[in-house]
């Protein structure tokens, strides 16, 4: 499903991931941990193409993501969630319009979005939001319209940058459990996360990094 092979990436003088090699199949739930500054981020950002590594290869479905043209990269980024750590939301669209942006970029009619939307917003919790703007809600509420935002459509692999940084820990259980749900579905999923609930309520194979490299599995 997602291979790295040998792969390197430098901004400016600072080395940010050196020589990753990583296997990831299809169907797994993989932890990425290590402190700050380890490379877990970057490493979830090169799979989404969101910055490109410097060296190596990334195969992903197949596909030699490093060779894509800049006008492949959005189909691409159709078969994957996102969770960002900045949540990247859009202030101008409310809490529901922020959701549904994922499924109108594909394509989807107006009765299924609304239908899905509904869904999602009852899942995280956020529901009585559905009409606020993103710059009113809490950072953990903005984390969890993200989190639904990174689910609607489904995708075969979800790339979650902390995402229960933010939230208390009832709140981060439930959370957590959307993604057991989506990955029992079928979906690939890389939790990058130093929280060790997580850790020990919800097992899975764990890669740690530190100071760009893989250190353990």
């Amino acid at each position: 499903m997602i291979q790295l092979y040998h792969v390197s990436k430098s901004y400016s003088n600072y080395q940010a991931l050196t020589d990753i090699s990583l296997r990831v199949e299809k169907g797994e739930f993989l932890y990425i941990t290590g402190p700050s500054g380890a490379g877990k981020t970057t490493l979830l950002n090169i799979v989404f193409c969101g910055v490109k590594a410097d060296q190596g290869q990334i195969i992903v479905n197949g596909k030699n993501i490093l060779k894509l043209k800049d006008s492949d990269i959005p189909y691409y980024r159709r078969e994957i969630g996102v969770v960002f750590q900045d949540f990247k939301l859009l202030p101008k669209k409310t809490v529901a319009e922020n959701i549904a942006f994922a499924q109108r970029v594909i394509g989807v009619g107006n009765k299924e979005i609304k239908k899905r939307v509904w869904m999602l917003l009852k899942m995280v919790g956020l529901s009585h939001k559905k009409d606020t703007f993103p710059l009113r809600l809490s950072g953990g509420e903005q984390q969890r319209v993200a989190i639904a935002r990174a689910l609607i459509n489904e995708p075969q692999i979800i790339l979650a940058d902390e995402p229960t940084g933010n939230l208390d820990y009832d709140i981060s259980m439930e959370i957590m459990k959307l993604f057991e749900d989506s990955n029992t579905k079928g979906a690939t999923i890389i939790v990058a996360t130093h929280n060790r609930e997580i850790l020990k309520n919800f097992p899975h194979r764990i890669v740690k990094l530190n100071q760009g490299r893989v250190v353990t599995e």
